[in-house]
């Protein structure tokens, strides 16, 4: 599949490519690692929770 492709589809389908993907990668059972950027956010949105300073929103 490649991008024009994809741009033909319909809302619809794009979502139950999507769905699949993710479902075919839930089975995988090879190990992917979050790269060290995705760790140092979490941590820093951790120290923020602690110390009372963190602002959450709701969507």
């Amino acid at each position: 599949m490649n991008t024009s492709e994809i741009t033909r589809m319909s809302k619809v389908e794009k979502l139950q490519t999507i769905e699949a993907i993710w479902d075919s990668l839930i089975h995988d059972n090879s190990d992917i690692e979050s790269p060290e950027w995705h760790s140092d956010i979490l941590t820093a949105r951790k120290k923020k929770i602690e110390a009372g300073t963190a602002e959450f929103c709701s969507i």
